[in-house]
Parts: C-alpha cells; sequence; structure tokens
C-alpha cells in the first residue's frame, strides 16, 4: 500500500487524502494504525448485534466506528439499543457513528469527522 501511494503522490500533485481499504476484517487485527493519519473501521448491521461485544483493535481503537446499514437490524434480528450500549462499552470515549447510507443518515457526520480529525 505504502508503494501506491507514493505512486499516487508522484502522480497527483498536490494530493491531500487517500483512502485505503484493508480488505475486511481478517486484516483488521495486523493493520497497524501507526501507518496511517486516520482509521475508519466500519461494521455491517448485518453481521449481528454482538459484533461490537467481540471487540477487537478496529471496534476498540479506530479513530471512528461506523456501524453501518441499520436500515437492516429489523431483518436480521439486530437490536440496535444493544450494539449502542456495547459500543460505548468498547469504546468508551471515542466517538462512533450509526449509519444508513440509502437515506444520508450519519453522513454529515462521518465529513464533519474527516474535516475536523483528518485537518482538511
Amino acid at each position: 500500500n505504502l508503494t501506491a501511494i507514493e505512486g499516487l503522490q508522484e502522480q497527483f500533485e498536490g494530493l491531500q487524502m487517500v483512502i485505503i481499504e484493508s480488505g475486511g476484517d481478517n486484516l483488521s487485527a495486523t493493520f497497524s494504525p501507526e501507518l496511517s493519519d486516520l482509521t475508519i473501521y466500519v461494521i455491517d448491521v448485518a453481521a449481528g448485534d454482538k459484533l461490537p461485544r467481540k471487540g477487537g483493535p478496529g471496534i476498540t481503537q479506530s479513530d471512528l466506528l461506523v456501524i453501518n446499514k441499520i436500515d437492516l437490524a429489523p431483518y436480521v434480528g439486530a437490536d440496535l439499543a444493544v450494539m449502542d450500549h456495547d459500543t460505548k462499552i468498547q469504546r468508551k470515549e471515542r466517538p462512533y457513528v450509526f449509519t444508513n447510507l440509502k437515506t444520508q443518515q450519519g453522513v454529515d457526520e462521518i465529513v464533519d469527522f474527516i474535516v475536523d480529525k483528518g485537518m482538511l
């Protein structure tokens, strides 16, 4: 990934942001946040409401946790209140946001976070 970033910086003068997708939860345990300025970890409600409870570096240490596809909760039996409770315990004071990208719910919070914490 670092070589690809260097290539992008050479190709696009003045490049201010590069977004790297880590390839799923298997890599999240080994991904080093020291290699990035800002980490955003995205989980899918369809994976179940117990996912935040399981913890892991993406859940507990990312700069922002995005709990996506909240509109699917009733279809997969996920309880958003349980997810909220468990997320608060795991993340303590770290920020998180529930999102539904179909309705744009939570998008403004993500953008504001990136602009503020990413110093854009």
